[in-house]
């Protein structure tokens, strides 16, 4: 049977053109305005980075360098590792002594992998308030393989020590229980396991009912470059983010968002450095690659603080990560940023 008309001169039985219209235009939400609104939600920090010409270096942040280079040359000039424990077990004596000549308690926690006795290292910055909250700062110390991990992560270690000195003077003053905590076995083939050992700890921190703020993750921390085309990220990342790489990044998963977005806009707000910030689900190739991982199985907010290592260094996890390779004024101006963005936290009038 044919189809009639109606008055406005469709045809019954099909269907009409404007509802095929607002049925096209729905799909094409579907298709594009819900992903690219859901990448816009992922990408989306407080503050505005840091542009423009990086001022001179301050007589301070010089004499940061000097020492974050000396750290680096110690801890990693050649691979230690489990297949290196010699060298593994010299840079976590380094590391002690470094953090014992600024007048700290140092507690181990020492477990057994691979058939090695390793330990992870860790200070604190008390607060005069038991009941306050924890903040989580760390970075591993083991290199991969038969790499010496200057940059992988030799960077986010000094960094850690430098970070105890910066901030000693908030000792039994701070709003914030600080802890500064040096990992072993982040890299494989421990990387994700129960013998990793960010995982050891974020378990047993756990475990202590501790009231935990959040976590941040510095791992490698210490190339820039200003060339073009120097960044390179996973796919949908690039089509937001900068193409040279002369910034830091703070990187999450979407569970830990909101924590992701904090760290961000305070960087921000206390240093004069160029900045990123963004959270995506852990398929993204690269968002969890690094101790934040751990704290995130146990449901503390952490973030990655980095350079964004493979997608930057081109020297990543290779015989080639060597002390040379690190930007150490670059690098201590990040380091210098943190310590002033966590020492805002610390006050009794701003922590969040």
């Amino acid at each position: 049977m044919g189809a009639g008309s109606n008055e406005h001169g469709e045809a019954y039985g099909a269907v009409p053109l404007r509802i095929r219209l607002g049925a096209l235009a729905a799909v094409l939400l579907l298709l594009f305005g819900l992903p690219t609104a859901l990448l816009l939600w992922m990408t989306a920090v407080p503050g505005r980075s840091y542009s423009g010409p990086l001022p001179s270096l301050t007589p301070a942040q010089t004499d940061l360098a000097g020492r974050l280079r000396a750290h680096v040359e110690s801890i990693a000039s050649q691979p230690h590792n489990v297949a290196h424990p010699d060298a593994l077990e010299a840079a976590a004596g380094y590391l002690e002594t470094q953090l014992l000549r600024l007048g700290y308690p140092v507690h181990r926690q020492t477990f057994t992998a691979g058939g090695v006795s390793v330990r992870n290292i860790e200070v604190t910055v008390e607060s005069a308030d038991p009941r306050a909250p924890t903040l989580v700062v760390g970075g591993h110390y083991d290199s991969v393989g038969d790499a010496p991990g200057a940059n992988d992560n030799g960077t986010g270690a000094a960094a850690v020590v430098e970070l105890a000195r910066e901030l000693a003077d908030l000792r039994n003053r701070s709003a914030l229980r600080i802890r500064l905590v040096l990992f072993v076995n982040e890299e494989p083939p421990f990387f994700k396991t129960g013998s990793m050992g960010s995982l050891v700890y974020a378990r047993a921190l756990k475990r202590g009912g501790e009231p935990v703020l959040g976590m941040l993750s510095l791992e490698t921390i210490g190339f820039y470059s200003d060339l073009p085309d120097s960044q390179h990220y996973p796919f949908p990342l690039g089509l937001l983010y900068p193409s040279t790489g002369n910034f830091i990044a703070f990187v999450g998963t979407t569970g830990s968002r909101s924590w992701v977005r904090r760290a961000t806009g305070a960087f921000r707000a206390a240093a004069r450095f160029p900045s990123v910030g963004g959270s995506a689900p852990a398929l993204i190739q690269g968002i969890d690659w690094s101790d934040h991982w751990s704290f995130g199985q146990v449901g503390i907010p952490a973030a990655m603080v980095t350079d964004t290592a493979p997608f930057r260094y081109p020297y990543y996890h290779t015989a080639a990560d060597t002390p040379d390779k690190v930007d150490y004024g670059r690098m201590a101006r990040v380091v210098d940023g943190l310590a002033a963005m966590i020492r805002s936290w610390a006050s009794p009038a701003t922590h969040p």
